[in-house]
């Protein structure tokens, strides 16, 4: 499977493991839950999907890499404590709590989740001491005299054999009391992910362009290079720090990411062709309607390559605002339930105001104790918080509520009429987008896939959805990929269903 449907298979597990009935009991008792093991290769977002999965469900999450632990750590320390057997005194080895028993309830206290996953990564790699202790644990899910908590999940991953030599095969009697599946590199399914992170637009492009060249391990006389997904979405960050500060992007800072040489050359040139595009091809004109007949000419003329990496950076253009619109819609709609409320108060509005800022930072600082705050999530606290800390400032100067509110309210209507101007400029933006590639290329193969890529990004469906697009549904009408998407949709729901 890829990793896509990993993490919907261990959504699923994790809901009914932690399902539960009218008594408050888990429907599959705690003994016979499964742990969960995974194995793929490294670098392809086993980690990753774990912290999504956490933050979509709104539990906890405690990490651990398995590599990294001795049976001490583990296990605990050992006590000698004293006892009374059949009236005499004996001394008995205890241990102290096993140190990823601790994270738990750690974790636990200052989130105030009492569920969770206990995420173990690499667990068959691990040291020749520590091993019999991890079998231990995926069967009775205790580390010495200490049980992991009910209400916490076991995930474990692990690499296939011809990616690590110190990989050690689980006996079937491990095996059969473990959940087990193997996931696959799929840049189709990653693709989606890389725009929802924001990655690099040449990466994407190149990657679209040579997509066999997403994932590759291989041994060389120069030793083992690799490619990898994180590899990938680390290079990105990198290049748009360097881009930032003016720094040359080139082949030596592509190689600290990206080890096979072959694949790095071949990036570092592609590269610098789509910086040279970048500058060639002003996308701000051709998104705000200006479409010359030398332009027109150009594209026309281009090969699939140039195609390929002029739609990249019109849907990096458009990615962003598509981002930055939903991300504004969800702050509002979180602000206006305050204000919504600030209107029935008869005391202090700022006070009032004080209070939910308080509120949401408590929500926050759990997620985050949780290690479930998503990068989405962490901004729209941010955000929201920062819009009632200015409206608090606005209302300082005055001491009537029902003037205080007529403060906020005009404050509040003049940015929810920004907001509509901005998420009507994205939409013509959009329009001007369709327009520019009806123009250039008519219905072709760009039309197909600049309609597939915008389905495939979950932020520019999130905008359509909430606010529309003439000309995407128009052009789905011919290419029925909007239709694939919606009942691809259905089918899920009635699957879970």
């Amino acid at each position: 499977m890829n990793i896509r449907e990993a993490k919907d298979e261990i959504t699923r597990s994790v809901e009914i493991y932690l399902d539960k009935n009218e008594f408050g009991e888990y429907n599959i008792p705690y003994m016979k839950q499964r742990p969960i093991f995974m194995v793929g290769a490294p670098g392809i977002g086993k980690t990753a999907i774990m912290e999504q999965i956490a933050s979509e469900l709104g539990i906890a999450l405690v990490s651990y890499s398995m590599t990294h632990h001795t049976r001490q750590s583990a296990i605990g320390l050992p006590l000698i404590e004293e006892r009374e057997y059949d009236g005499k005194t004996v001394k008995v080895s205890e241990y102290t709590m096993s140190e990823i028993i601790a994270s738990v309830y750690r974790v636990m206290k200052e989130s105030g989740k009492r569920e969770g996953i206990l995420f173990l990564d690499e667990i068959n790699c691990l040291s020749e001491t520590l091993a019999p202790a991890m079998l231990l644990f995926l069967q009775y899910k205790s580390f010495g005299n200490r049980r992991l908590p009910e209400g916490w999940v076991i995930v474990t991953a692990g690499n296939p054999p011809q990616y690590n030599k110190s990989v050690k095969e689980f006996d079937v009697a491990t095996l059969d009391r473990l959940k087990c599946f193997s996931v696959e590199e799929d840049f189709g399914i990653w693709k989606s992910y890389a725009y929802q992170k924001g990655i690099h637009a040449a990466i994407i492009t190149f990657l679209e362009i040579n997509p066999e060249w997403f994932y590759s391990i291989r041994t060389t006389v120069d030793g083992v290079q690799y490619v990898t997904a994180r590899g990938w979405e680390d290079l990105s960050l990198a290049i748009g720090l360097y881009e930032k500060k003016h720094f040359d992007v080139n082949k030596n800072l592509i190689l600290q990411y990206i080890t096979d040489t072959e694949i790095a050359g071949k990036f570092s040139i592609y590269y610098d062709l789509f910086k040279k595009y970048q500058s060639d091809y002003k996308v701000e004109e051709i998104l705000g309607g200006t479409v010359t007949e030398e332009l027109l000419e150009r594209v026309g003329k281009a090969g699939f390559d140039e195609r390929v990496s002029l739609l990249g950076l019109i849907l990096e253009n458009l990615n962003r605002q598509f981002d930055q619109a939903v991300h504004q819609e969800h702050v509002l709609e979180r602000v206006v339930k305050i204000l919504r409320s600030a209107k029935k108060e008869t005391g202090s509005i700022t006070q009032f105001l004080d209070e939910n800022c308080a509120r949401i930072q408590e929500e926050r600082d759990s997620a985050e104790a949780a290690n479930s705050l998503g990068a989405d999530q962490k901004r729209e606290y941010r955000d929201s918080m920062a819009l009632l800390n200015e409206y608090m400032a606005l209302c300082s100067g005055e001491n009537e509520p029902k003037k205080q509110f007529a403060l906020l309210k005009k404050r509040f209507d003049a940015l929810v009429k920004k907001h509509q101007k901005q998420v009507e400029e994205v939409q013509r933006q959009l329009e001007n987008a369709f327009g520019f590639l009806a123009q250039a290329w008519g219905n072709g193969q760009e039309m197909i896939l600049f309609v597939t890529e915008l389905t495939a990004n979950a932020g520019s469906m999130h905008f359509i959805e909430l606010w529309g697009s003439e000309s995407y549904f128009r052009y789905n009408q011919d290419l029925l990929i909007y239709d694939v998407h919606q009942n691809l949709q259905r089918e899920i729901a009635d699957l879970l269903l």
